[in-house]
């Protein structure tokens, strides 16, 4: 059965309509509809990684893997991220009240966190680079995402939003049919009362012997 599947399912080529291998991967060569600095192009989306970058994530994992809820990428994205630029800014308020040694293993453990969702953000960027066939702009996702993580996630969203927009259904022409026609019960019930008569005249018919 499964084998009668894949025969069935055998991918082509668009150009030469010739079969296609089972292990062919298309080559990621196309490139991306915005640059990775075109944030103003959409001003929701900028205003909105700009301030809830975490939401806009959550978004962007939703419309990528359907089967994934956007609150559970968001809430990872609010601990690690904004979480990690809430203890850098709390230790940078309380420069000289905490020992340099703490400072050096908060600072430490933060640049291994934001590492650490720079591989996470990364892996989703490639996954949308691999339904599309992008290319790397402008270098490796995980790298992208460790030096302009604000510029990606809307870049994305970006991308995300134009080929949704493509492949929309266009609308459908409806037509109506024709009423149905119905025949008049009058106009039966006229007919059918001389067959009705004829039907009682012979009926009364006696036959007698000559």
């Amino acid at each position: 059965m499964n084998r009668l599947s894949s025969i069935l399912h055998v991918r082509k080529c668009n150009e030469c309509g010739q079969p296609l291998p089972e292990s062919y991967q298309a080559p990621a060569d196309e490139p991306w509809t915005t640059g990775i600095f075109g944030c103003t192009d959409d001003t929701e989306s900028c205003w909105t990684g700009l301030l809830c970058p975490c939401i806009l994530f959550g978004r962007n994992v939703e419309q990528l893997r359907e089967d994934t809820p956007w609150t559970g990428p968001c809430i990872c994205h609010a601990i690690f991220v904004e979480g990690g630029l809430a203890v850098v800014a709390a230790t940078a308020a309380l420069h000289g009240m905490i020992e340099p040694r703490t400072t050096f293993l908060i600072c430490e453990g933060l640049l291994f966190g934001w590492w650490m969702c720079g591989i996470y953000t990364g892996l989703v960027r490639q996954s949308l680079q691999k339904k599309y066939h992008l290319k790397n702009s402008p270098c490796d996702p995980c790298m992208v995402h460790c030096c302009m993580h604000w510029c990606a996630l809307c870049q994305e969203h970006r991308e995300m939003k134009g080929r949704l927009s493509d492949d929309a259904v266009m609308p459908m022409t409806v037509v109506n049919p024709p009423p149905v026609q119905e025949m008049n019960a009058a106009g039966d019930s006229r007919d059918s009362v001389p067959s009705s008569a004829n039907g009682t005249d012979h009926t009364n018919l006696e036959m007698q012997p000559l």
